[in-house]
């Protein structure tokens, strides 16, 4: 199977470039924030725990993001593998997910790292205020705290995939298609082999 872990600042492009691998290799998109929204929809008991959690304006636990994933890795498909977008975030996630895939027979192929420079996350993320109404996209020092959080929280986790061999870093800057160029040759190294769809 091909797993795909998709990582990077805010204003990346993480979503919209997972997106389109997820299309152009078989994989299915697999954003927390989504399952979070499709499991409070769909009224499950791990969606009433979690918009529980939310309403009160807490953190939604990692036991309970993973169980989400979960709940989705065993749902039919026709697909090779996953992608993860956003996640994991920290080395207890990872380590979670790592857990969670043996025992689904699989693992993380590679860890995708969109780098990108600091002016140009804030430019993006200004633009993405701007047109999507997002007040914590239009103040700057709002977003320069977002991006050193990420940066603080990075360095542990690129060093656990790196000792795997799996941190691969991308060069985020350009156009979509630029970008996505760069992630699909990326790919590319790792998933050289083709591979059949898997159903389940």
């Amino acid at each position: 199977m091909l797993n795909l872990v998709l990582f990077g600042p805010p204003g990346a492009g993480k979503g919209t470039q997972a997106i389109l691998l997820a299309k152009t290799f078989n994989l299915v998109h697999i954003s927390t924030g989504d399952l979070l929204r499709q499991e409070i929809a769909a009224k499950t008991e791990l969606g009433r725990v979690a918009g529980e959690l939310i309403d009160k304006g807490e953190l939604v636990s990692d036991e309970i993001v993973i169980s989400m994933i979960e709940a989705r890795l065993k749902k039919p498909r026709c697909t090779v593998g996953f992608i993860f977008d956003g996640f994991p975030r920290t080395v207890a996630q990872a380590q979670a997910l790592d857990k969670l895939l043996t025992k689904h027979h699989s693992k993380v192929s590679v860890m995708l790292c969109l780098v990108v420079e600091k002016e140009e996350l804030i430019n993006r993320l200004h633009i993405r205020g701007l047109t999507s109404g997002r007040c914590d996209d239009l103040e700057t020092s709002t977003i320069e705290h977002r991006i050193d959080i990420y940066n603080e929280k990075t360095s542990p986790l690129i060093k656990y995939y790196d000792t795997q061999g799996k941190y691969f870093p991308i060069h985020g800057m350009g156009t979509i298609d630029e970008i996505t160029e760069n992630l699909t040759q990326a790919v590319k190294r790792f998933h050289t082999k083709p591979q059949a769809a898997v159903s389940k």
